[in-house]
């Protein structure tokens, strides 16, 4: 009874490993020149549409750039602040908030930079 089920098993994983073989040799063959089979080496298609028909890639980045804009506005509007706060100051006296908004506004430029990198 061990050497029918033996049997039964190894014909089915013969046939399995059959039917395979054709399948892996028509993947190994090399697509026809006239016809491209999809898009170039290393240049997938990972850019998905929005429900609006519009690239996910392209409104990402338009966030990213609003964002940036938004931030170097802040960032313009904090050194003003700064400068006049130095100003009103007097010599060899330095606020402690002059301080903390020098402070501030290295933070907000380390940001802009590392959303313009990505």
């Amino acid at each position: 009874m061990g050497l029918g089920r033996r049997t039964v098993l190894l014909s089915i994983v013969t046939s399995l490993v059959l039917r395979a073989k054709p399948q892996d040799a028509e993947q190994s063959q090399p697509p026809s020149p006239g016809f491209p089979s999809g898009p170039p080496p290393g240049k997938e298609d990972r850019d998905h549409k929005l429900p609006n028909g519009k690239s996910q890639e392209n409104a990402i980045a338009k966030h990213n750039h609003d964002l940036a804009v938004a931030e170097a506005n802040k960032l313009v509007e904090l050194a003003g602040q700064l400068r006049n706060e130095l100003q009103q100051a007097g010599s060899y006296v330095v606020p402690l908030s002059s301080v903390k908004k020098t402070q501030e506004i290295e933070k907000l430029a380390r940001r802009i930079r590392g959303q313009l990198k990505s």
